[in-house]
């Protein structure tokens, strides 16, 4: 056996022994060599001596196979090593032999073991070997030093040189045979378009092309070609060019279209809802796009006609290869139709469901739509109260005599922070700056009830007033207010007065914006004016007076802030008396109507006017922050600010008993910004009405930045006529259009 000729070698390797190796076909036959064993137990130590003799026995085994005849596999009837001769092979571990003086002799094959070899004969044994000398260096049992006493310095590594940047290639993307539908959608999504053409290496264009093979099957099947194919190759010139070309091959094979069209659903009311708002027809292509968008319509359209819980389920397309046609069909699980029941609150609550439902534009019983829940949230939102607010309808149970179920609204809730803080500043001129802030506690008395302070900070006005506001005051969007304020004017006439005043109204926001709003007050105001404020000294008139404004709109825009087409018409009615029965009763009505029509996809061409009349009492009955005004920002643009009118012996606007103003506009919009050139006309009359004679008229251009909260304006004008009052050029500043 080959495992075992190196044995030999390596217990005679001393004496030169030149016996050849063992062989597979030399016969194997058991033997046994007291000598040897005795040279084994002569070892120092038991492990040694265990080793040694099975190192022997291996050996004298081999030495053996040469010496014993072979035998035939029929007269191998007893075992090869008797437990006898195994056992007597085995060293004493606890009794130390000594060498005998001579060897033993040889004997015969049948009766004696062989004679050990020469070369075993002459071994070394371990008597013979020289002894082991201790190593006495004292440097192995000193203790090491402390890692403390090693003056540690951090290593200092070498900057490896950069390694070379293999050189760029360049590369061009040919597709063929893409339908052309798919091919602008492919430029977007393509790995080989993204790199713009550029690689590191052939393998890197390689992998993008492998990308694009999967992305055109993608966009293949997308668009209704189910058996498409598409191979990819990377020329690379022969001429040793860095410039290679990734080359896809298109072939889309056959479009199917689509076959029979089923849905699987409970019948609903009416009974085609499902089917008429699925707008999938038989022979269209099978596209992606249009099979998700009509499944989105049918989860619109079902909450908005009554299904609240509707689902849209599996769809199934079969495609049939031989006519190349696929029948749809869609699950639905319609659910139960529903009306509106009640609400439930949850959360960290701000309202209870009592005044939820008066923000409400739907009642109950009414049929399930949405859009209405839609609009609940908007409300609630819109109130500034809440940090998050959700709605969501739930099952009740309860079903009315129509078959329908009544659902109930949850409205969970987060409470929102209470205060909040606002200012804004302008700039016109003839008015100068003007800067207003204001501090809110939004819900100091449930529901909705805010405590605002308001203060203004300008060249020509201060004030400062508190007012309580009770928004949504017993139906959404009708508003409650007390005020009470303090203010100085130093225009065109000085005044100082304190105003107590009540409001109620009913008014358009960007949520819902209404055709017709109102409102109606009271207001007590005692004052100190001069319509001379340059006059030394200065004489004032006390005004105590009680007036009643009316305001009445209808409202036919199509945006509160920022309409395209459209009409809104404003009227306005104020009786007013003096409680010191010093003056007459006065009654002042103004109307103000725009119009809004778009001229292009860009342009709006707007226009408004405005007049005003005042019956009772002369004009220097009146008092002068009750007369009309006209010029400046939202009246006259190009003129000084309340310049135009009747004029005083000292050249000073009087202010008149009536008033009449133009204006036209065409707003044209690029994007986020727009251009506005303008033309405005106006002028003040002492007369009760206004006979639009002498008119002052202004013209320039402004500039728009559209926000999400309305326009931010700039205006430059300049006046036509020419005026000794008039300044050369007017710049205003603002939020929102200018009518």
């Amino acid at each position: 056996m080959d495992f075992l000729h190196p044995l030999p070698l390596l217990l005679d390797s001393g004496r030169g022994d030149s016996r050849p190796p063992l062989c597979e076909d030399q016969p194997i036959r058991a033997a046994r060599s007291p000598s040897l064993r005795d040279q084994a137990l002569r070892q120092r130590s038991p492990a040694t001596a265990a080793i040694a003799a099975w190192l022997i026995a291996s050996a004298t085994s081999a030495q053996q196979i040469k010496e014993v005849p072979a035998q035939s596999p029929a007269q191998q009837t007893g075992p090869i090593i008797s437990d006898s001769d195994f056992t007597a092979a085995l060293p004493s571990l606890t009794t130390e032999q000594t060498r005998p003086d001579t060897q033993p002799q040889a004997q015969t094959p049948s009766a004696q073991p062989p004679t050990a070899t020469p070369a075993l004969a002459n071994a070394p044994i371990a008597s013979d070997l020289p002894a082991v000398t201790p190593i006495g260096d004292s440097d192995l049992t000193t203790p090491l030093t402390p890692l403390s006493g090693f003056d540690a310095q951090p290593l200092e590594a070498t900057a490896m040189p950069a390694a070379a940047t293999p050189p760029a290639i360049t590369y061009d993307t040919v597709l063929e045979g893409l339908p052309k539908a798919e091919t602008a959608r492919f430029n977007d999504l393509s790995a080989l378009k993204a790199g713009k053409g550029k690689a590191a290496n052939p393998s890197m264009v390689r992998a993008r092309a492998n990308e694009d093979e999967a992305l055109v099957l993608r966009l293949l099947s997308s668009d209704g070609y189910f058996d498409g194919t598409v191979t990819s190759s990377i020329l690379t010139p022969t001429n040793g060019s860095a410039h290679v070309q990734a080359h896809l091959i298109v072939v889309p094979g056959k479009r199917y279209r689509l076959g029979q069209i089923h849905v699987k659903a409970d019948p609903t009311v009416p009974p085609n809802l499902i089917a008429s708002n699925l707008p999938l027809r038989g022979g269209d292509p099978i596209v992606a796009d249009q099979v998700l968008a009509a499944e989105a319509n049918v989860s619109v359209i079902m909450p908005q006609n009554g299904y609240p819980f509707a689902a849209v389920k599996n769809r199934d397309i079969a495609l049939d290869p031989d006519t190349a046609l696929g029948d749809y069909t869609l699950m639905v699980d319609p659910g139960p139709r529903s009306r509106f029941g009640g609400f439930r609150s949850t959360g960290k609550v701000v309202f209870q469901p009592g005044h939820i439902a008066e923000l409400t534009r739907f009642y109950p019983g009414d049929l399930y739509d949405n859009r209405k829940v839609d609009d609940l949230r908007q409300a609630l939102v819109a109130t500034s109260l809440f940090r998050s607010v959700s709605v969501e309808p739930v099952k009740t149970g309860q079903m009315n005599p129509d078959g329908t179920e009544q659902v109930d609204l949850v409205v969970d809730q987060d409470k929102g922070p209470r205060h909040s803080m606002s200012a804004q500043m302008g700039y016109s001129t003839g008015q100068g700056f003007a800067a207003t802030g204001s501090w809110t506690d939004r819900n100091l008395w449930p529901p909705e009830g805010a405590l605002i302070v308001t203060g203004t900070l300008g060249t020509e006005e201060q004030d400062l007033g508190v007012m309580f506001k009770r928004s949504d005051d017993g139906e959404r969007d009708r508003t409650l207010t007390y005020g009470l304020a303090s203010a100085h004017v130093d225009e065109t006439f000085e005044a100082y007065s304190e105003t107590l005043s009540w409001g109620m109204s009913r008014v358009s926001t960007p949520i819902w914006q209404k055709e017709w709003t109102w409102a109606y007050g009271v207001d007590l105001e005692t004052a100190r004016e001069t319509s001379d404020p340059a006059e030394t000294p200065t004489v004032y008139a006390h005004y105590e007076s009680a007036a009643v404004p009316l305001k009445l709109e209808w409202d036919k825009t199509d945006d509160l802030l920022n309409p395209t087409h459209g009409f809104r018409i404003t009227g306005q009615i104020t009786p007013q008396v003096e409680l010191n029965g010093g003056t007459p009763a006065s009654v002042s009505s103004t109307i103000d109507a725009s119009f809004y029509q778009s001229v292009s996809a860009q342009g709006v061409l707007a226009g408004r006017i405005r007049v005003g009349s005042i019956f009772g009492g002369s004009l220097l009955d009146l008092a002068p922050s009750t007369r009309f005004y006209a010029g400046g920002g939202g009246s006259v643009r190009g003129y000084a600010y309340e310049a135009l009118g009747p004029l005083d012996a000292d050249g000073n606007p009087t202010g008149g008993l009536s008033v009449g103003e133009l204006s036209l506009e065409l707003r044209y919009r690029i994007g986020s910004y727009g251009i506005v050139p303008f033309i405005d006309a106006g002028q003040v009359y002492d007369t009760r009405l206004p006979d639009f004679s002498n008119l002052r008229i202004g013209a320039g251009i402004g500039g728009r930045i559209y926000t999400n909260f309305g326009p931010l304006r700039i205006d430059i004008a300049t006046p036509i006529a020419d005026n000794k009052r008039d300044v050369a050029i007017a710049l205003y500043v603002g939020i929102g259009q200018a009518f």
